[in-house]
């Protein structure tokens, strides 16, 4: 894959000459000599980078800096001021436009390659997260690719999980990471025919067994990444389906020896499964999803999170109807991995 540009910008060709021979055994580059073009070259090419001076006739490189972030297509590229404005005022007012470094000429090279290594890797760690978290959002419509639960009950069911696990003393960082973990709970139904899933009667018990089995498939694909949000999720998707007195699956484990974060899931997933309509049945009243869970609580559930449940359940329902109205995708609200 070939490596995105850096753009350099100035009205004066020795500003570029000494940049250009400073960065050019180490980045592809390309020049503009004015904000109108360099405005240009990023739509065309967006550049990884941009180096851009800012006293420029015609159009200012505050002025650049401004267009660039006021368009979606250009607003991520980040810009470094180059200039020999070096009166703290000029530096406060190029971070206010959006620029991310300032560097004041005449430029000295360790600097500026120190400068642009910085500010590219920070660039690669977001595309990174990026790409996780759209392999995130790619694997949990695998999920539920089979299912009759729509796409909102993964996300609106994560939200949820967010909140509890925040009740029960998770960190801020822990909270994001469930997440953002816990959609994929049930990536192992890709596994499972949709016959299974979408009979509407009672399964057989040969029905049964196979349906359980998804736990384990999902473990298995998650378990290939070592990234801690593949971890958690490859967690929940084993244990999600375990229950307080043991009488759950795959390894009928009981109380807190199953873990934590697969726990909360479970309520999150109840709560929110009762809550929706189903295409046999109404959704059900708060009202009764409420006593059913508090009846199961020691059963199905731990009985401490189905007490703290209770206690977050104005913002739970806050979050829910959040939710339920919002227009946005879930990679618009969803934290980085």
């Amino acid at each position: 894959m070939t490596p995105r540009p850096l753009l350099l910008v100035d009205d004066e060709v020795t500003n570029l000459s000494i940049l250009r021979a400073i960065l050019e055994n180490d980045y592809p580059l390309m020049l503009a000599r004015d904000g109108a073009e360099a405005i240009r070259l990023a739509l065309k090419h967006w550049p990884a980078l941009i180096l851009l001076d800012i006293q420029m006739p015609d159009m200012d490189g505050y002025a650049v800096c401004r267009a660039l972030k006021a368009d979606p297509r250009t607003e991520d590229i980040p810009v470094i001021f180059v200039t020999v404005l070096s009166d703290p005022g000029e530096e406060e007012a190029g971070f206010a436009v959006g620029a991310v470094d300032y560097l004041t000429k005449p430029v000295s090279p360790g600097i500026v390659r120190a400068r642009v290594r910085a500010h590219l890797s920070l660039v690669h760690n977001r595309e990174l997260e990026k790409r996780s978290r759209d392999a995130i959002l790619m694997l949990a419509k695998v999920g539920h690719y089979n299912d009759v639960d729509s796409d909102l009950h993964n996300w609106r069911m994560a939200a949820v999980a967010r909140e509890l696990a925040a009740a029960v003393g998770w960190s801020q960082a822990d909270c994001d990471l469930l997440e953002l973990a816990a959609p994929l709970h049930d990536t192992g139904k890709i596994g499972i025919p949709s016959a299974i899933w979408r009979k509407p009667g009672t399964l057989d018990p040969d029905e049964w067994t196979l349906m359980k089995t998804h736990c384990e498939i999902g473990f298995e694909i998650l378990s290939n990444s070592d990234a801690p949000v593949f971890r958690l999720a490859a967690e929940i998707a084993r244990y999600h389906h375990e229950w307080w007195d043991g009488s759950g699956y795959p390894e009928g484990l009981v109380g807190k020896a199953i873990p934590e974060s697969a726990r909360i899931v479970a309520v999150a997933d109840v709560f929110d499964t009762l809550s929706m309509k189903q295409p046999y049945r109404d959704a059900w009243s708060l009202e009764q999803v409420m006593t059913t869970l508090r009846a199961d609580a020691g059963r199905h559930f731990d009985p401490s999170l189905i007490a703290a449940f209770d206690g977050c359940l104005p913002r739970i329902l806050e979050i829910k109807a959040d939710w339920d109205k919002s227009q946005e995708l879930p990679q618009q609200r969803l934290p980085l991995p």
